[in-house]
């Protein structure tokens, strides 16, 4: 059984919907036992309106689902590594701990980004070897999906590192997303190797060399929503804007779509004959369906998921917990990284 531990105080909507997304989540994955971390007296009181709506069994409530009482929560507007060290009762905290001390497999949380990275790297630890772990996103593309790294958590960062996220993304999407040699590609701002600034100059010839990834050459931001590659890789501050323009442009499509749709009746008629398809596009584009991102590297697994999440994400967030455990990722990441490290000190 995977047993994860959910910070249900993070997001927008806490902790109703963090609740609704875990509790959905016992009828579609079956083998896990839930902690849900947050002041016990309200989520008491959220938990029985989610049993109630979703009709839940209180024995499976009693075999699956255990509350941890955490009193104290962290803001967004709180220094994250200050939080971290005083706030020992707040619910980020005590779940990573779980994690730490083997009472968990994951952890999942959609509170403050900084606070859930400074506490991953703090309680749970770093894997050996690894100085800046990533956070890692699944992005959907007409092919699929390609995973994103690093989306957040370093916006300066070192060639080597580029290299070892490259390493630890072709392990996730081999073993988690059962992807056989997974396509790198590093971020440019042109297909040939002299373009790009002085990190990407600098990282280029160090990628081809790595034997263990299948590297092939730059990827043009507009290339990515089409599936140019099953791994990105790029420092944080470039990620980030990929990831938060694909997100915004998302949303204005469908925006202008739905506003075009209902502009005439013809059009409406019109809607109306291509709903299904639309649909179905529509939700193969819906980066929640993905659960969140992972930060690769450290000694166990953590997954932010978004701010705004509605539940469903969390949802999908479990999935991949589940799946991310069963692959044994964390051990496998740890040992290939340790593995380069030993080799490159006996060259």
């Amino acid at each position: 059984m995977v047993r994860i531990a959910i910070d249900c105080m993070g997001g927008d909507q806490a902790p109703s919907a963090i609740l609704d997304g875990a509790l959905r989540s016992l009828t579609v994955t079956q083998d896990t036992k839930l902690f849900l971390f947050g002041p016990e007296g309200l989520l008491q009181t959220e938990l029985e309106k989610c049993v109630k709506a979703l009709g839940i069994s209180q024995e499976t409530m009693h075999e699956r689902v255990e509350l941890v009482d955490a009193p104290e929560v962290i803001s967004l507007h709180e220094a994250p590594v200050l939080a971290i060290r005083r706030k020992k009762e707040s619910s980020i905290v005590k779940a990573l701990y779980f994690v730490k001390d083997g009472q968990a497999d994951a952890f999942i949380s959609a509170g403050s980004s900084g606070a859930v990275l400074a506490g991953g790297q703090l309680i749970i630890g770093r894997a050996k070897g690894v100085p800046r772990p990533p956070f890692g996103a699944l992005i959907p593309t007409s092919k699929g999906v390609t995973l994103l790294l690093d989306s957040g958590a370093n916006v300066d960062a070192k060639p080597e590192w580029l290299v070892q996220y490259a390493k630890m993304g072709t392990i996730y999407m081999k073993e988690v997303c059962g992807i056989q040699n997974p396509t790198v590609g590093l971020v440019n701002v042109g297909a040939e190797e002299e373009k790009g600034n002085a990190l990407v100059k600098e990282t280029m010839p160090l990628m081809k060399e790595v034997k263990d990834i299948h590297f092939i050459g730059s990827c043009e931001a507009r290339d990515i929503s089409f599936g140019a590659c099953d791994v990105v890789v790029c420092d944080a501050f470039v990620g980030n804007c990929i990831l938060k323009m694909y997100e915004g442009v998302g949303k204005m499509l469908l925006t202008e779509i739905m506003g075009a749709i209902k502009s005439t009746p013809l059009s409406m008629l019109g809607g109306l004959l291509v709903k299904g398809a639309l649909k179905g596009t529509m939700k193969k584009f819906d980066a929640k369906q993905y659960g969140g991102a992972p930060i690769l590297g450290l000694k166990g697994l953590v997954v932010k998921v978004h701010g705004n999440t509605d539940g469903r994400e969390i949802t999908h967030a479990i999935q991949q917990c589940y799946d991310f455990v069963h692959a044994d990722a964390v051990r496998k990441i740890a040992e290939s990284i340790e593995a380069e490290n030993t080799s490159n000190e006996e060259s």
